[in-house]
């Protein structure tokens, strides 16, 4: 049996692990649906009332008496004097009907309720976790491919090689997170043609901030690694360099790099939130998990904790079910437990 079919073996026998898959792969079929159009297509749609409750609490109840008063008119009464345009109204009123929308009755409640447009928190929620899953996960992919692919060459290599990636991380990590965010963010915005401002924006931003953590780590297991037997071994036989870091010493690694990549995507939805709080994350046309955060807060004055409550469910069933999906997949990859096969 070989190690990936070694490893499938352990993590079946993990039934956290097993769980957490099938919530993942719910969330991946979610957004998948959502990117094709097949729900959630309508979340912009104002279908219910203004803050309408979920379904579940009832329709909220009348708090002023919104009867209204009919005034009488004198249907004769010729205002031509006045307004001498009167006489042409009766026509543009019969020209213009056939370009009058009817508008159709608001729902009292929603499944989740409504956001302060009246617009569907559930369709939001499903909608937001599409976003906010592509810019976790595909930023979290480009931050540990950048910082496993530097610290392999920074741990394997050494010298000149090793020193110059060491200047650039100190160079990185000397400046504060959030200002060198904000450095990136300025910048891609005045280069807006170049990277639209958005979720891909988002994704070069956080990749290019957060590979440091993971190029650190990587470094030091490729030089622990780099000098043991079975790396002398194979380049003893005539293993390319290639070959030693990406066969050989990587392999043995990817139990750490798998547990970066998880909490780097619970990280960068996290950053996403708060870029989207600033005014730097998602347009203001799309929706995310951080945008609804963000709306819910002046709705939370008012008592209208739908919002909140729907964006935060979602958010913490992926990131732990994400988390826990991660952790059983570091211990079947983990090398200490192949032996036991």
């Amino acid at each position: 049996m070989g190690v990936w079919g070694a490893a499938w073996k352990r993590f079946r026998g993990d039934r956290v692990g097993m769980v957490s898959l099938g919530i993942v792969l719910a969330f991946v079929l979610l957004v998948v649906a959502s990117a094709a159009g097949l729900v959630a297509s309508g979340w912009q749609k104002e279908v219910g009332v203004p803050n309408a409750p979920p379904t579940l609490v009832g329709p909220r109840a009348a708090t002023a008496d919104t009867t209204a008063i009919a005034v009488p008119t004198g249907p004769n009464v010729d205002i031509s004097d006045i307004d001498p345009l009167a006489p042409r109204y009766k026509e543009w009123d019969a020209a213009t009907a056939k370009y009058k929308t009817v508008e159709t009755p608001r729902a009292e409640t929603l499944p989740f309720g409504g956001d302060r447009l009246g617009r569907d928190v559930l369709a939001k929620a499903i909608k937001g976790a599409e976003v906010s899953i592509m810019v976790g996960v595909l930023a979290a992919l480009a931050a540990t491919l950048l910082g496993t692919v530097l610290g392999a060459f920074g741990g394997f290599y050494g010298g000149r090689v090793g020193d110059a990636l060491e200047w650039l991380y100190n160079v990185f990590t000397s400046i504060p997170n959030i200002l060198l965010i904000f450095t990136f963010a300025a910048v891609l915005n005045r280069a807006d043609a170049i990277v639209p401002k958005g979720i891909w924006s988002i994704v070069v931003i956080l990749a290019l901030t957060g590979w440091t953590g993971i190029y650190r780590l990587v470094r030091g297991e490729f030089l622990k690694h780099s000098v043991r037997d079975y790396v002398r071994s194979a380049e003893a036989i005539g293993a390319s360099n290639a070959s030693r870091i990406f066969r050989h010493i990587l392999p043995n690694v990817s139990h750490v790099v798998l547990v970066q990549l998880s909490i780097h995507v619970v990280s960068f939805i996290k950053a996403e939130v708060i870029l989207s709080y600033l005014g730097l994350g998602v347009a203001v046309d799309q929706v995310s998990w951080g945008s609804m955060l963000a709306e819910a807060q002046s709705e939370l004055i008012l008592g209208h904790w739908w919002q909140l409550a729907a964006a935060t469910l979602f958010m913490a069933v992926f990131v732990t079910a994400f988390s826990l999906f991660t952790d059983a997949l570091r211990d079947a990859l983990d090398p200490k437990l192949r032996g036991l096969e």
